[in-house]
């Protein structure tokens, strides 16, 4: 064990609406496992009255209080580029962040939300048809779910969101990363619906605090696989209708596990178990 390894280890979580989060739980169970003294807290901007424009001021804050590193999650992750040093490729590749690394004065810049669906998505729906699909939501968490479902294979993608521009950008930025695939930007959702063989969730509605469903739920039929962002809660509106229609669903729970997994690493320099931090949230989540 290294001497940086035994000093107690503060990382944190930074977002808006984020109370109800597991992931410092997950972090914290970890490290006790691998006998770790690890401190995981939140700073919700919601309680704390505070926005994205206060991102240089809390990573600032941060440093100074000795954090190894801060996840970012909705509404931060794209904000919080100009305040980065530096970036992953796949950040960079992203324009989005959910990892930031405090080390020697430097603030870099990491995406392990991608890798977390993409794990999600091959223990969940292995044999999902990859022909097409729909996303909803070009923002960071969809620019995560858009690169991780392409670099799966993916042949053909449609993105909505009700910013265009945030739709066209992404598509845009995607599509010389996989030349194979076509990417669009789409303007008819119930076309593309009934093009497609699956549909990405990729927005914060169905959270506790934006309830509701993302698209009319008569869009959705038997063939289509359903794969959900939102994990609080775990089995929201949208999978439970999907379900009922005959779908096959994936939950959000996969991708927060196993992104938390990506960042346990870059946090500690340790290798996790991914497996035990699975069991650890279904236990949680039961």
């Amino acid at each position: 064990m290294t001497e940086t390894m035994l000093k107690p280890i503060r990382a944190g979580l930074i977002g808006a609406g984020i109370k109800a989060s597991l992931t410092p739980a997950m972090h914290m169970r970890e490290g006790a496992a691998q006998g770790l003294e690890y401190a995981y807290e939140l700073i919700d901007l919601n309680e704390t009255g505070m926005t994205s424009a206060d991102l240089p001021a809390l990573l600032a804050d941060a440093e100074a209080r000795g954090l190894c590193g801060l996840n970012i999650t909705h509404p931060c992750k794209q904000d919080i580029l100009p305040c980065l040093d530096a970036l992953s490729a796949e950040a960079r590749a992203l324009g989005a962040v959910n990892t930031v690394v405090l080390r020697n004065g430097r603030r870099i810049g990491h995406n392990t939300d991608w890798w977390g669906f993409a794990e999600s998505f091959r223990r969940g729906l292995a044999d999902a048809d990859l022909g097409s699909a729909v996303q909803l939501g070009a923002g960071g968490a969809g620019a995560a779910t858009a690169y991780s479902i392409l670099s799966l294979g993916l042949r053909s993608l449609t993105v909505f969101d009700r910013e265009r521009a945030r739709a066209d950008a992404l598509a845009a930025s995607l599509s010389p990363l996989f030349p194979q695939a076509r990417i669009s930007t789409g303007s008819d959702l119930a076309a593309a619906m009934g093009d497609a063989d699956g549909l990405i969730h990729a927005t914060p509605t169905g959270m506790a605090k934006y309830p509701g469903l993302p698209l009319p739920v008569g869009l959705l039929q038997p063939r289509h696989w359903v794969a959900e962002i939102v994990y609080f809660p775990l089995q929201t509106d949208l999978l439970k209708l999907a379900r009922e229609r005959g779908c096959r669903t994936l939950d959000g729970g996969g991708m927060a596990v196993f992104q938390a997994v990506g960042a346990f690493e870059l946090f500690t320099g340790r290798k996790p178990d991914a497996d035990r931090m699975l069991a650890h949230f279904q236990a949680l989540t039961a």
